[in-house]
């Protein structure tokens, strides 16, 4: 958990602590508490972001845990199912409080530059990790749907055999759809599968030595010139091509910005994104949206709650 106060264009020091997960009591108590201790004058609103579904009007979370990844485990839980978080911390702090997703307010601090103006109207952004999730950046305002949960990009179909019937679901992530193609445990399947097809790679030198093949270590091989490993991450980003052509489809952004684990792999990975993407959608579109990765980093979650706070504020 990182709290910061933004005051004007300035976005304060981050004090970080591991979340408390025990139960609703003491995660809340442990807002209350960042909160009040963090540097700065006494708020005039508070942004909350959570990685999880978020009903707005009410700050509930809609679901407390995230799917299994394919080949991995279950997301930590976070203890607030049916708490009326927004409610419950405005009367603990005693100011307005937003609570909204995760994905979301990286897409409101990535419509606004380094000054903190917003530049970019519209937006979709990307977040690519252990999971995928989206956020939705619609007139310069976060577009959430009718319940909260618009900008699920992750549970978007990339492929289905469809040559019978349409298959029975399997469960979260389904099979054919962005995130089971992209998410970290999916580029790590990539990579195991170039160690066993390249023995001189640097990927099959780590499988001899009894190391696991995982995405952060393909990604460093692939920065420091190993082939193997550069096609994987080339394929990565391909996928990702794919999913980001779709957005535009759907939405004509300005702008598609990827974040999360994938920033790491630099060019390597955004190039063959931008190209697929371009070469996926229908002549006219995309030509006017920039791809790009997310320019505020691991601050983006922290700075766009606060972005949300003194967005709504003014509302």
């Amino acid at each position: 958990m990182a709290v910061a106060p933004l005051v004007e264009s300035r976005l304060g020091e981050s004090q970080v602590q591991a979340t408390a997960s025990s139960d609703p009591f003491a995660l809340v108590d442990q807002i209350v508490a960042m909160v009040q201790g963090a540097e700065g004058e006494e708020p005039a609103a508070v942004g909350v972001s959570i990685p999880r579904i978020v009903e707005f009007e009410t700050g509930r979370v809609v679901s407390t845990s995230r799917p299994v990844a394919a080949g991995g485990k279950e997301g930590i839980d976070l203890p607030l199912a049916d708490v009326p978080l927004r409610e419950v911390l405005e009367v603990r702090l005693g100011v307005p409080v937003f609570v909204d997703n995760d994905a979301n307010v990286a897409g409101l601090a990535e419509a606004h530059d380094e000054n903190l103006a917003l530049v970019t109207r519209h937006l979709v952004m990307f977040t690519v990790g252990t999971h995928v999730g989206g956020g939705l950046v619609l007139d310069g305002l976060i577009y959430r749907g009718a319940t909260g949960a618009a900008g699920e990009l992750g549970q978007t179909m990339l492929g289905l055999d469809l040559a019978g019937a349409v298959p029975a679901p399997m469960g979260f992530p389904q099979p054919g759809s962005l995130e089971f193609a992209v998410a970290g445990h999916a580029f790590d399947r990539l990579a195991a599968v170039a160690g066993r097809v390249h023995p001189g790679s640097a990927l099959a030198r780590f499988r001899a030595e009894g190391k696991s093949v995982l995405s952060d270590v393909v990604v460093q091989a692939a920065l420091n010139g190993d082939r193997a490993a550069a096609r994987m991450v080339e394929i990565w980003g391909q996928r990702i091509g794919v999913g980001i052509a779709n957005a535009i489809h759907t939405f004509d952004p300005q702008e598609v910005v990827i974040g999360g684990d994938a920033v790491r792999a630099g060019p390597l990975l955004l190039e063959p994104a931008r190209r697929v993407a371009l070469e996926y959608v229908l002549p006219g579109l995309g030509a006017s949206t920039t791809i790009r990765f997310a320019r505020h980093g691991p601050h983006g979650g922290v700075l766009g709650a606060g972005l949300l706070a003194r967005g709504e504020l003014e509302r």
